[in-house]
């Protein structure tokens, strides 16, 4: 298997135990906790942020060995347990290099942008009988 179709397998592996994860994570929480405020939402999205921060620093400023790690825990593993940790990394990044106002317009930007589509999705989804 050639080195790129291996990373791929390892995304989708992740990815698969990732999306696992995330719905027992959430699944737990929210039957502990109640469904009013998304708790199991927050755990899920707080975890993952702390998790791409430690593995990220760890493969960029620590670990030397085999590069198949990054696609299956950080790309596939985190990506398919949350994709609020690449934005939080994302925004980390943006400000550990001084550039504030990228961070800035892509926090206000995507949760903007973000919250206008679910709207749109769910108005539309409405008007098509697709539920809510």
């Amino acid at each position: 298997m050639s080195p790129s179709v291996l990373r791929y397998v390892l995304v989708l592996l992740g990815g698969a135990v990732g999306s696992a994860a995330r719905y027992a994570a959430t699944n737990t929480i929210t039957h502990r906790f109640g469904s009013r405020y998304p708790f199991g939402i927050m755990a899920v999205n707080v975890s993952g942020s702390f998790l791409i921060g430690l593995l990220m620093a760890f493969f960029a400023e620590r670990y030397v060995g085999d590069t198949n790690w990054r696609p299956l825990l950080v790309v596939g593993f985190l990506g398919g347990y949350t994709t609020f940790s690449s934005f939080e990394w994302e925004i980390y990044f943006s400000i550990h290099k001084g550039d504030w106002w990228i961070s800035l317009i892509n926090v206000v930007g995507s949760v903007t942008l973000g919250l206008a589509a679910v709207w749109l999705g769910a108005m539309l989804g409405r008007r098509w009988g697709l539920g809510l």
